[in-house]
């Protein structure tokens, strides 16, 4: 009997315990995205303009220019896709509605073969859905879940995406652009710190991921690191065929 009172707790505090991760990623996608975009292309823009061999108000106002750019086709970009998203399942839902209103037995029938084919008994099937389908949202609302794979109460926000898309880029963005705002005349610092600021997201990413915080911060590093690398080569080679 003393085991399975020192047992018990334990069993009760794991099953308290247990979570999980945010796998819908709507917060997560476009600010992940935007800040390592911001990142990676403004370092590679400004590091194959430096290999061109320019002034550093050159460089400077390369990286702006780069920033702004980005920062709104980022927002535009993920409002118009998140918009059309939202367009599409609300056009879906309204068509689920109709078929609701217009034949509920066989919107009922439906769901009630639909559970039976995921193992539950006939007659309980017809039970459940019998009984899920007495509220109309309710019913609209499992319907959706399951034919369409989406939660109509929790549908994404294009103006969400899209500032937070525009803040994540434009703060990526900076980064690049710091040390030059700051005095710097060579470009090294302004790597570095693009390099820490990539390694630093990889790393805050493995958070919410299986992965471990350096393998993704190294990953990241890598990357951005690859492609600053290859556009300052293009520079140097572009700036001495122009020149």
């Amino acid at each position: 009997m003393a085991i399975l009172d020192t047992e018990a707790p334990l069993h009760e505090a794991h099953r308290d315990n247990h979570t999980h991760r945010d796998v819908n990623g709507g917060w997560l996608r476009p600010a992940v995205f935007g800040a390592m975009d911001g990142l990676v292309s403004n370092l590679a823009l400004m590091t194959g303009v430096a290999g061109g061999a320019v002034s550093q108000h050159t460089i400077v106002l390369t990286g702006l220019a780069g920033l702004a750019a980005g920062a709104f086709s980022m927002a535009a970009g993920e409002y118009t896709s998140v918009a059309s998203q939202r367009e599409l399942v609300e056009a879906e839902l309204a068509v689920e509605r109709r078929e609701l209103c217009k034949h509920p037995q066989d919107e009922e029938n439906e769901l009630a073969a639909l559970y039976a084919a995921r193992g539950v008994e006939p007659h309980l099937a017809r039970e459940v859905a019998r009984q899920l389908s007495r509220d109309p949202e309710q019913a609209l609302e499992i319907h959706a879940r399951e034919e369409l794979g989406v939660d109509p109460g929790d549908l994404p926000s294009p103006l969400v995406a899209a500032v937070s898309s525009f803040g994540s880029f434009a703060l990526g963005a900076l980064l690049p652009v710091l040390p030059w705002l700051l005095g710097a005349t060579v470009l090294w610092p302004a790597v570095l710190l693009a390099l820490i600021g990539l390694f630093a997201c990889g790393a805050v990413v493995a958070k919410v991921t299986a992965r471990t915080w350096w393998y993704s911060g190294l990953r990241q590093l890598v990357l951005g690191g690859a492609a600053a690398g290859v556009t300052y080569a293009l520079g140097s080679l572009f700036g001495t065929a122009v020149g």
